[in-house]
């Protein structure tokens, strides 16, 4: 076999493996949007009562009666990592 028959050989055995590792990528990624659709058709709708908890909270807060526009909810806990760092840091510490 000569080096140009060794090359082509390697070549069509490396696309091959190519394609097999994208086909199984593609099957990763067609299960992933799957999952990802029964998460997001899953998620439950806020109830009026919790509205109206969130309302009351906020109108206690400003004093005066809010108007809700849009109500999300988030499952990161940023905000909560971000008000115990302000509170922890406003608090002094003896030394």
């Amino acid at each position: 076999m000569t080096d140009d028959q060794k090359n082509n050989d390697e070549i069509v055995a490396m696309l091959k493996s190519l394609r097999q590792d994208i086909q199984g990528l593609q099957s990763r990624v067609a299960s992933l949007e799957k999952a990802m659709e029964s998460v997001e058709n899953s998620k439950p709708p806020i109830d009026e009562q919790r509205l109206m908890i969130i309302s009351s909270a906020i109108a206690a807060y400003l004093g005066v009666k809010p108007q809700i526009r849009q109500i999300r909810l988030i499952s990161s806990k940023t905000w909560a990592h971000q008000g115990r760092a302000t509170i922890h840091a406003s608090h002094a510490l003896a030394r």
